[in-house]
């Protein structure tokens, strides 16, 4: 079940995901909510294993092997840190989750979203977050972005057909999940993308309260 204080954020390549976290973590902290920052891979010893070997690159070739990894790290980050914070009454900001493997690997590599849904079903034992915020870029706009940091690495480095369909991708499941997802335009100032997630976060944290 989706756990309205459990906060994904997700995005393609140079959308501004763990910007917004760190100024959204911080927004909500002054709120007096006790905010845990996170972030997938990673989070734990393993995942951060994990997120070394996956940002290499071609380090997992293999379609599938890439998206078992990511559920490996995926797996210890519910079990070490996502369910004790969430059971402690903390409110998470995790930078990418399960949405993230249906996007990249499921549309982007090809792997169907049947597969990968499943995969991550094993992985998260069924812990959802209660809101999405996606942050939408055009890739061109994202991947300059990246490069503009110096910062590149595998995933930056695939095609742009491959990042188009992630970003399709995710587009799909916002439409499917309404209720669930907050589309916003990354290419706004970045006062206006905080301003929107802040106000979206709220208002599922309060109605949960």
């Amino acid at each position: 079940m989706p756990d309205p204080r459990f906060i994904a954020i997700e995005g393609g390549e140079g959308a501004g995901k763990s910007r917004l976290q760190t100024a959204l973590g911080a927004r909500l902290s002054a709120d007096g909510y006790d905010v845990l920052l996170t972030r997938e891979p990673g989070g734990t010893p393993l995942g951060e294993r994990v997120r070394d070997i996956l940002l290499a690159e071609r380090a997992a070739g293999y379609p599938l092997a890439e998206l078992m990894l990511f559920e490996a790290a995926r797996a210890q980050l519910v079990a070490d840190v996502l369910r004790p914070a969430l059971d402690a009454g903390r409110v998470v900001l995790c930078d990418r989750y399960a949405a993230s493997s249906v996007a990249y690997q499921g549309f982007g590599r090809g792997l169907g979203r049947d597969l990968v849904e499943r995969a991550n079903a094993i992985a998260t034992s069924g812990l959802m977050p209660g809101l999405t915020l996606l942050l939408d870029l055009p890739v061109e706009q994202g991947l300059a972005r990246r490069g503009g940091e110096g910062a590149v690495n595998h995933f930056d480095a695939e095609e742009t057909a491959f990042h188009e369909r992630v970003r399709q991708g995710y587009l799909e499941l916002a439409r499917e999940s309404p209720d669930a997802w907050r589309v916003i335009d990354a290419a706004q100032p970045f006062e206006a993308v905080l301003d929107t997630a802040y106000d979206a976060a709220l208002s599922v944290l309060r109605e949960h309260r």
